[in-house]
């Protein structure tokens, strides 16, 4: 049942929504959370970071092609598309628990919770457009956040779980999935702002990009795609690259993998709330020129003898890497038209996570085969990118203030 246009939205909702979010994307992680397990106890080689992380990553750019070829988001009911790509996702997350997985089972697993997480995070954004007409810069904030903490939760459910069998983390996360996905089905109908799709339209995918403040908002995005998912990934071999430096250092890994991407979800919503009042174009242009910044002093920091530095780079890094990507969100569905406002968000995520297995692997192999913490700095060549792409963007924003 939809509700009237006029009709005030439920405080409760966006709650709903975000606590959903959370659940769900807590599997995207998973297997990096587990990585040293499953190293050891399905005989894995080193380089099964960046392929399991990738495989994701790859499962997630299929899904949300299928899902804006097929323009799913905006033919169905937004809320029944996740729920069923909830408890799908977290189906064959338990599967890696499986004793007999090889190398290619695990990377099949990975690859399938990662198509049907395409039916979760954007399809999670194109219910939140739905619903927020204005102010979507701040709900995106709250969401996106969300993600993050789902994003890194994994880290923190090992570092509780000493002691525990390494499962844990993945009935965890699977159970979380699956009340997330009931949650969305059974408590958010349709917003007031959906407008439903008439049917298969191939030409979505190229409509989009015509708008030229799409286009801007589309080219920034991919570009701080470039970074954030290589940093995340990254994250407990920057810690243990600096323990090997400073041997006297002695880090929790886990758990600082948790906060360094955790607080990222507070810089989302904390930039959502600036956005409110200086302007979303202008919020995102600072926070990416901000961890441009963190991946040109990133071999510095490894040099300095201070780890409570170190931690707090990381942690300011954490937080701007991150801080962008509702606003990006925003400025998409804002300039996409609303019959294919789902179709535009999934089809940007498509490209930027496809984008991400690129840095990812670049990363990976530089890091076996050069053994340097100077690598980072390519991280750098995204926001470089990005920010090229929003100047534009910016001025005219400044111009009409």
């Amino acid at each position: 049942m939809k509700h009237s246009q006029k009709e005030e939205t439920p405080s409760w909702i966006l709650m709903v929504i975000v606590v959903a979010q959370f659940c769900c994307t807590s599997l995207w992680f998973a297997g990096n959370g587990v990585m040293g397990d499953l190293v050891r106890n399905f005989d894995l080689s080193a380089h099964s970071l960046g392929h399991l992380t990738s495989a994701v990553q790859f499962g997630f750019i299929s899904g949300t092609l299928v899902f804006a070829i097929f323009t799913i988001a905006d033919r169905f009911a937004p809320a029944k598309v996740f729920c069923v790509s909830a408890l799908l996702g977290a189906l064959f997350n338990l599967g890696v628990m499986w004793e007999e997985n090889t190398l290619g089972t695990l990377l099949s697993l990975r690859f399938l919770t990662g198509f049907f997480l395409a039916g979760i995070y954007p399809v999670g954004m194109k219910i939140a457009a739905d619903y927020y007409n204005t102010g979507l810069e701040k709900s995106l904030g709250f969401l996106v956040g969300a993600l993050v903490l789902g994003t890194s939760f994994p880290h923190l459910l090992k570092g509780m779980s000493e002691g525990l069998p390494w499962k844990y983390v993945l009935w965890t996360t699977s159970g979380l999935a699956g009340i997330g996905g009931v949650m969305m089905f059974f408590l958010v109908p349709d917003g007031p702002y959906r407008k439903a799709g008439q049917g298969i339209d191939f030409s979505a995918l190229f409509r989009v990009f015509r708008k030229r403040d799409f286009r801007s908002a589309a080219f920034g995005y991919f570009g701080h795609m470039w970074e954030l998912y290589a940093f995340w990934a990254f994250i407990p071999i920057l810690l243990s690259s600096y323990q090997s430096l400073h041997p006297s250092t002695t880090f929790n890994i886990p758990f600082w993998s948790f906060l360094i991407i955790a607080i990222g979800g507070l810089a989302c919503v904390l930039g959502g709330l600036l956005a409110a009042s200086w302007g979303v174009q202008r919020i995102a242009f600072l926070a990416l020129s901000s961890s441009l910044a963190c991946c040109l002093l990133s071999p510095l920091a490894f040099i300095q003898g201070s780890e409570i530095l170190f931690l707090a780079f990381l942690l300011f890094w954490g937080m701007v890497v991150v801080a962008d990507s509702p606003l990006f969100s925003t400025l998409v569905a804002q300039n996409a038209p609303a019959e294919i406002k789902g179709t535009a968000l999934t089809i940007v995520n498509c490209i930027g996570f496809s984008i991400t297995i690129i840095s990812i692997q670049l990363i990976n192999t530089l890091y076996h085969q050069l053994d340097s913490n100077n690598i980072y700095v390519l991280l750098g060549l995204g926001p470089i990118l990005g920010l090229l792409a929003l100047r534009k963007g910016l001025f005219s924003e400044k111009a009409s203030r």
